[in-house]
C-alpha cells in the first residue's frame, strides 16, 4: 500500500509540474533521422504546434514542406515506448489538395508494378474547407452531380520517432518506426504508442489530412495544415515491435510492409502478441478470437511500404 501511495503521489506531482508548450516550426525536415531536437519536453507535457504549410500545396510540383520535429522527451530511452495522446488535429486553412495519376497511387503502374500501359492522367483537386461546419466541397464539373459536399475527418498522416541506429527514412516512407502510415485512425481521441529507439525519442510529426479514405489509392488524401496538439508519455522498459493505436472503441496495430499480405500479418502476429502480454489470453485462444472478432483497415497501398492496420475491440477485453 504504502509502495501504491508513493506512486500515486509521484503521478499527481508529475501532472503539477506539467507545462503546455507552444512551438511554431519555421522549417521541416525531408527525412526521419536522429537530430538535434528543436524542443525538449517532460512526460505529461502538453504541445500545441501545427504541421506545416508550403509551395506544394499552392502549386503544381510544388516542393514538399517536410515534417515538424524532432521533439525530445526527456527521460526517454532505447526499449521504452513512447506515448502520444492526440488531443487535437484540426485544419487550419480554407482549401486542402489532392493529386493523383502518373506513377503514384495504388490503381497507377510504379517502379514496383511495373505495367505495360500508359500511366493515368495526371490531376490535382482543390476542395473548399469549411472549417466552422467541417465539411470539404469539391465541384466535379465533368459528373453529373457537379459539386460534392462531405465531412471531414482529420488526421495525421505522419507521425515518428527517429528510426533504430543510423537509418534514415525519407518521408514517404513507413516503418516500425511510425512514419507516413497514412493511417485515418491517427486522429482527435487516438493514443499512438511508439518504439522508442533513441534518447529523447525524437518525435515528428506532419502530413495533415482533412479526410482520406481506407487505401489512399489516389495516393493523397485532403492534405492541408494542420493547428495540433499532443500530450507525451511514455511506458519506461516496455518494448513494443510496432506502431500501436488506441481509441474508445479499439486497440490496434499498425504494420507495414509489402506485398499487402505481409502487412497484414505484421499487424496481426503483433495484435495477437499485445492480448497475450498485456490482457492475460493464452495465445492459441487469442489467434482464434482475433480471428473472429478484429476488424482492418487498409490504410495505405501508395507508398513504398503498404500499411494495414488490424483491430481488436476493446468490450471484448478483460478489465484490468
Amino acid at each position: 500500500m504504502r509502495a501504491f501511495s508513493l506512486l500515486l503521489l509521484s503521478c499527481l506531482s508529475a501532472a503539477a509540474y506539467a507545462e503546455t508548450h507552444r512551438l511554431r516550426p519555421a522549417a521541416g525536415h525531408p527525412t526521419f533521422a536522429v537530430r538535434q531536437p528543436v524542443l525538449t519536453v517532460q512526460p505529461g507535457d502538453v504541445l500545441e504546434s501545427e504541421s506545416l504549410w508550403g509551395e506544394w500545396y499552392e502549386k503544381a510540383s510544388g516542393k514538399w514542406p517536410g515534417e515538424v520535429g524532432p521533439i525530445a522527451i526527456q527521460g526517454a530511452e532505447p526499449g521504452d515506448t513512447l506515448v502520444v495522446e492526440i488531443l487535437k488535429v484540426r485544419p487550419n486553412r480554407d482549401t486542402a489538395v489532392s493529386t493523383q495519376g502518373g506513377s503514384f497511387g495504388a490503381l497507377v503502374p510504379d517502379e514496383g508494378t511495373a505495367m505495360l500501359n500508359e500511366t493515368f492522367p495526371r490531376g490535382r483537386y482543390i476542395w473548399k474547407i469549411d472549417r466552422k461546419g467541417m465539411t470539404g466541397t469539391l465541384e466535379l464539373p465533368k459528373s453529373a452531380a457537379k459539386s460534392l459536399t462531405v465531412p471531414l475527418r482529420p488526421m495525421l498522416g505522419r507521425v515518428a520517432v527517429a528510426p533504430k541506429g543510423e537509418e534514415e527514412f525519407g518521408g514517404l516512407w513507413p516503418g516500425n518506426f511510425g512514419g507516413n502510415m497514412d493511417a485515418a485512425d491517427v486522429r482527435e481521441g487516438t493514443t499512438v504508442y511508439l518504439p522508442v529507439f533513441h534518447p529523447g525519442a525524437l518525435f515528428y510529426f506532419g502530413d495533415g489530412h482533412a479526410l482520406q479514405g481506407d487505401g489512399e489509392v489516389c495516393g493523397s488524401g485532403l492534405e492541408t495544415a494542420m493547428d495540433v496538439a499532443f500530450r507525451f508519455g511514455l511506458l519506461k522498459q516496455k518494448t513494443i515491435a510496432q506502431p500501436r493505436f488506441e481509441d474508445a472503441e479499439h486497440i490496434m496495430v499498425a504494420g507495414s510492409a509489402r506485398p499487402l499480405s505481409d502487412a497484414l500479418r505484421i499487424a496481426f502476429v503483433e495484435l495477437i502478441g499485445w492480448l497475450v502480454a498485456d490482457y492475460g489470453f493464452d495465445k492459441a485462444e487469442a489467434y482464434q478470437v482475433v480471428s473472429q472478432l478484429a476488424v482492418i483497415r487498409v490504410a495505405q497501398m501508395v507508398d513504398p511500404l503498404y500499411t494495414v492496420v488490424a483491430k481488436f475491440p476493446k468490450k471484448h477485453l478483460p478489465k484490468k
